[in-house]
């Protein structure tokens, strides 16, 4: 059953267009993550379903029932914002329970459904604490918790966790998973952060200019990116990218600008000559004595892995090797690209061709 439904759903400030003909449906309990660059509408499409912006055109629905002139307060959607937005001079406890006592819900549920949050939260023993008095990942929980009491049919994040720091992030995405995976509920999380949206979804919807430009699960849009932008957007260290022409309908290789060729994992199928965008993720190449030669021009550790800048012929690529080999600038190696990992795309549109 489709909880939440878009369907050709426009955005337009004046002349400028926003977002363009967006459908999705939102399953129950499904965990949505929209992701994409600043700009491309992410937060908006968040804002319209909760009844925050109004839409130019096309529908919103929740539940089956089009909400396109509900206001937010009628849509039992709860949002988490980028800034915590707690009442500063109120204790841990009121600023949850405060949008419970507007609507006059009893004393004794209102400290039921709080007690029930702190717990699944950790914050029990922080309820009679001020904000100030809060770390920025307690802060935000409260902010989460505020949502929770209010039990409702969905919940909305926009960037939440764009405040914190790195180790923080990593924890507090932690713990929104975990709470997805205890409530049960539908999710809509709105970030810029790729690592977040693998990590986070059920699945992914990658938005560029205003369009979906790929709806898959976090693996089909790693693995299988649909144009040149996604495989781009998708993935660290970033894709390689690298112009080349085919050698001909039944060559499991193309040739690169300088005239190296590097393989595929099946023919390419198209005519010889036609220009295309060879992609291979860095984590993709593996180092082989019968390889291909090449330089490295960059080395950078990160703890576990090392990422080398290499030049192979006259092409600069990244690749990652999983040892800890004393790599130097200047080194002369052999690499070989794991064939059945390469994509190829259209050099003209970006579109996915292989």
């Amino acid at each position: 059953m489709s909880q939440i439904t878009l369907n050709g759903v426009f955005k337009r400030y004046g002349q400028v267009p926003v977002l363009n003909d967006i459908s999705l449906e939102i399953g129950e309990g499904e965990f949505i993550v929209l992701v994409g660059p600043s700009g491309c509408g992410k937060s908006t499409l968040l804002r319209m379903i909760a009844g925050l912006e109004d839409i130019t055109a096309g529908a919103v629905a929740i539940g089956g029932k089009v909400v396109n002139a509900m206001p937010a307060k009628q849509r039992d959607l709860a949002m988490v914002f980028q800034s915590y937005a707690l009442y500063p001079h109120m204790k841990v406890a009121d600023n949850m329970s405060f949008a419970l006592k507007l609507s006059g819900q009893p004393k004794a549920e209102i400290e039921k459904r709080v007690k029930e949050a702190a717990t699944i939260l950790g914050l029990e023993n922080l309820l009679e604490r001020l904000p100030r008095e809060l770390s920025g990942g307690q802060r935000q929980r409260v902010a989460m918790g505020r949502a929770i009491v209010r039990n409702p049919t969905a919940f909305l994040f926009d960037e939440p966790l764009s405040n914190l720091d790195a180790k923080l992030r990593v924890k507090m995405r932690g713990e929104i998973k975990k709470l997805h995976q205890r409530l049960g509920k539908t999710m809509i999380y709105v970030t810029h952060d790729q690592t977040e949206a693998m990590t986070l979804a059920d699945r992914i919807v990658v938005l560029n200019d205003g369009e979906i430009a790929q709806l898959g699960t976090p693996m089909e849009v790693y693995g299988n990116p649909a144009n040149t932008f996604v495989a781009g957007f998708i993935g660290s260290p970033e894709i390689n990218l690298l112009p080349a022409t085919v050698l001909g309908s039944g060559a499991a290789e193309v040739k690169l600008a300088d005239g190296t060729r590097v393989p595929l994992g099946a023919p390419a199928g198209l005519v010889e000559g036609t220009r295309v965008t060879y992609g291979i993720r860095p984590q993709h190449f593996a180092l082989d004595e019968t390889g291909m030669p090449a330089e490295i021009v960059l080395v950078e550790p990160t703890g576990e892995d090392q990422e080398l800048m290499i030049r192979l012929g006259t092409q600069e690529v990244s690749m990652v090797v999983h040892n800890h080999a004393p790599f130097a600038p200047g080194d002369r190696i052999a690499v070989r690209p794991e064939a059945d990992k390469a994509v190829l795309f259209d050099a003209g549109t970006g579109a996915r061709l292989h």
